[in-house]
């Protein structure tokens, strides 16, 4: 199996990522010694630290130029599968991003589903609370529950059966919603989906993130619509 995580100046949050990532890879190789499984990191364009800090960690470090969330995915995978000796039409791509943790059973849940059929899995996403206004929390916590994901598409917890993906045409080289792109065109192949909440994934809740249009723009849009100071009284 193959784990994708794109990186763009994510010295603060990448170690956290990463460490993460390896406590599950290593617990899916707890229940099964025999998993082939490689992480690659895709360092895209990165002006800080974040190169020198994923290099502490066992996993694969690719670096581009060329600032497109889409080109780093698209990248990541195809290093991955190249580097997994084992790869095969059944091999598993999971995708997550620099600044999230991943549960301890974010692999091994989403390897179950695949053995169960599933071709393609779209997992949620939770905002770090502490990042968060109160009001904003508990307006995440009022419309979020548990045992009912939405479906939502997350680059940040993704997972698609490699056979799949290619028959798709991979995640296309754009700057933003490429997660989508990719799961309207495996909806489109008529690939097994899979909606789960089981594996749920925390997210930065930062306001200015690292693409156009990504979690951290709809965090921001909300935070605005919630805490924005109401308007001044006429003549105020």
């Amino acid at each position: 199996m193959a784990v994708v995580i794109p990186a763009h100046d994510e010295e603060v949050l990448i170690e956290r990522c990463l460490s993460a990532v390896v406590r599950a890879v290593a617990h899916a190789r707890e229940r099964d010694p025999d998993l082939v499984a490689t992480v690659v990191v895709v360092l895209d364009a990165c002006t800080d630290g974040t190169a020198a800090r994923v290099r502490r960690w066992p996993v694969e470090a690719v670096e581009i130029s060329v600032r497109r969330v889409g080109a780093a995915r698209r990248v990541g995978v195809a290093h991955a599968l190249s580097a997994l000796v084992t790869s095969s039409h059944d091999t598993w791509i999971a995708m997550t991003d620099a600044d999230t943790v991943v549960p301890l059973e974010w692999i091994t849940h989403q390897l179950d589903l695949a053995e169960a059929g599933a071709d393609l899995v779209l997992g949620t996403v939770r905002p770090d609370f502490a990042d968060l206004s109160a009001r904003h929390a508990d307006y995440w916590r009022a419309t979020h529950h548990r045992g009912r994901p939405p479906g939502n598409v997350h680059g940040a917890n993704l997972g698609v059966r490699a056979s799949t993906y290619t028959e798709a045409g991979g995640i296309p080289d754009i700057p933003e919603h490429e997660d989508v792109a990719l799961v309207r065109a495996v909806r489109a192949i008529g690939a097994r989906e899979r909606v789960s909440d089981e594996h749920e994934v925390e997210t930065s809740g930062r306001l200015v993130g690292r693409t156009p249009a990504g979690y951290a723009g709809f965090l921001a849009r909300v935070h605005a619509w919630i805490d924005a100071p109401p308007l001044a009284a006429p003549g105020a």
